[in-house]
């Protein structure tokens, strides 16, 4: 099932729709949530819902659940789980070490 859903991203159309909603984004993260988390959450629901998995939210949190429960025992599974989640979810970016700070202190 996660195969499927990770090639249903790769759809033309899909992609299409996914570059569209991070383009509406601008790489920032209250719009990823608005833009793309919807576009990502339909993809995923329109092929496990072939599976017995709800066709709405509760079912793409039950999978992900699913998968997460699996990712430990099985490296294949984990492979796929960090696929699918790069598809969709930005990279996070961690600040330049000592940002912040205030600088370099006065003597």
């Amino acid at each position: 099932v996660l195969a499927e859903v990770i090639k249903a991203f790769g759809a033309p159309e899909n992609a299409q729709r996914m570059e569209e909603a991070r383009d509406n984004a601008c790489n920032d993260m209250g719009k990823m949530l608005q833009f793309l988390l919807p576009v990502a959450t339909q993809i995923q629901q329109d092929v496990i819902k072939a599976y017995g998995f709800s066709n709405d939210g509760e079912g793409v949190l039950k999978f992900a659940r699913l998968i997460k429960s699996y990712e430990s025992q099985d490296p294949e599974i984990a492979s796929m789980s960090g696929k699918l989640k790069a598809m969709f979810l930005p990279p996070m970016t961690l600040p330049p070490h000592g940002a912040g700070t205030g600088g370099v202190a006065a003597s």
